[in-house]
């Protein structure tokens, strides 16, 4: 893979007043799949208009395999978008839809009858060729969507919240088949969305955007284990913050004296001092919570705490409990492996304790 195959830099785009996308550098891989995620307005999709010409920076450069892009028109890019709202010609028939931009370039008839059966084979959609747009379902107009800005072989691929406008057994399957259309055909995917399990499931890397700036770029794992800020944190799935001042070092783990919760043991993976302040993550799922305090052989180095229930919801895989620990409303998941099997039962109002391994909190913000 060639690791400046699509180079943003320092690129900076303001609306009026407001900074849309403020100073910020990317370099994505050839063929790789890579996701802007953000909240609405965080400054993503002006990124991705940027890369598709609809937008031009105020400042900074976008290079593509070593050209200088920035000022080129759309048409000039080999850069195509697919957006939510599918944008097919409602008077055309799929193949016509999808045969629409090579017809444009005038190409051979035998290079776009093959070209445009091909790719309705690999989307599996060569049966409705000849049907009409309001014809087929959502999923349907989406692939073929995505068939028509691929049909050529763009550089890079767009996607623009393609999914949104689905219900959420479609969305699921439709992550499935965009993940096995970019296998087949290689190209660059760049993907933007605001849900994070979408970003998750499909990304060979991610770049956390908040307020037109890059927070953290890393693959999910790393974006999701070792979140690089407090905001990471918390938009990447669900958290537990603790706030407070390390007191004391053991060898590779701290003693943190927390705000409204009683001492917390962490490893200290930044290699903080006493007197630090910091925030701790820990995520629900690496809670547990149970009836009696862990045995002696596995309770040993770890935090333990006494706490009662106050909120049960049943999620079908794992039940998601709301626990009072000292002033703080703490967050735990206990999935299920078994139907009716659990050990334990636990109901509201209980008086249970709540634990997790050192090595579990990870530390989010240093002050």
């Amino acid at each position: 893979m060639n690791d400046d195959f699509l180079v943003f830099d320092h690129v900076t785009k303001r609306f009026g007043a407001m900074t849309a996308v403020d100073d910020v550098s990317l370099t994505i891989k050839k063929g790789e799949f890579f996701s802007l995620l953000g909240p609405s307005g965080c400054g993503k999709t002006t990124l991705l208009r940027m890369l598709g010409g609809f937008e031009k920076p105020d400042s900074g450069r976008i290079y593509l395999e070593g050209k200088d892009i920035t000022d080129l028109p759309p048409n000039q890019r080999r850069v195509h978008t697919v957006f939510q709202n599918y944008a097919l010609f409602p008077t055309m028939t799929i193949w016509d839809n999808i045969a629409f931009s090579l017809k444009l370039a005038k190409r051979p008839k035998d290079e776009i009858e093959e070209k445009v059966d091909e790719i309705l084979e690999m989307i599996q959609m060569s049966e409705h060729a000849w049907k009409y747009p309001n014809q087929l379902s959502g999923g349907q107009k989406q692939r073929v969507a995505i068939a028509r800005a691929l049909v050529d072989r763009p550089q890079v691929l767009l996607l623009d919240e393609p999914l949104a406008a689905l219900d959420l057994k479609l969305r699921q399957h439709m992550l499935i088949e965009l993940d096995t259309i970019h296998d087949q055909v290689g190209i660059t995917f760049m993907y933007v969305t605001h849900d994070q399990g979408e970003a998750m499931s499909l990304s060979d890397r991610i770049a956390v955007i908040n307020r037109g700036k890059v927070e953290q770029l890393d693959g999910p794992a790393k974006i999701y284990e070792a979140p690089a800020s407090r905001f990471v944190a918390s938009f990447i799935g669900d958290t537990n913050f603790f706030s407070g001042e390390i007191t004391s070092i053991d060898g590779d783990y701290c003693m943190i004296q927390t705000e409204g919760f009683p001492v917390i043991k962490a490893y200290n993976d930044r290699n903080l001092a006493v007197e630090q302040r910091v925030d701790l993550s820990v995520r629900p799922e690496k809670i547990r919570v149970t009836l009696e305090p862990p045995p002696p052989e596995k309770g040993a180095g770890i935090n333990v705490f006494p706490a009662k229930v106050q909120d049960i919801v049943y999620q079908g895989v794992y039940t998601k409990y709301w626990i009072k620990a000292g002033d703080l409303r703490i967050a735990a998941l206990k999935p299920h492996s078994r139907f009716l099997l659990d050990q334990e039962t636990i109901t509201w109002n209980d008086d249970v304790f709540v634990w997790w391994h050192p090595d579990d909190g990870y530390m989010v913000e240093v002050k």
